[in-house]
């Protein structure tokens, strides 16, 4: 249990001195970034979904002749 817990503490200790942070601003950027990104990508993916649906009901309907 002594092991863990000096780990948790180096750990901390780590992230104190040796970890370089990114300022609040350039976080934010990124963060804005991120988010865009992902709104476009699953716009991206739901246009895709659903030309292969509409696709896919087509091809059904020419095959089973409905």
């Amino acid at each position: 249990m002594a092991g863990i817990v000096n780990y948790v503490k180096e750990s901390f200790e780590e992230l104190r001195t040796n970890v370089t942070w990114t300022s609040w601003s350039e976080a934010q950027r990124l963060t804005i970034v991120v988010a865009v990104f992902s709104i476009l990508f699953s716009l991206a993916i739901w246009g895709v979904d659903t030309v292969f649906a509409e696709a896919l009901g087509y091809i059904y309907k020419l095959v089973l002749g409905q």
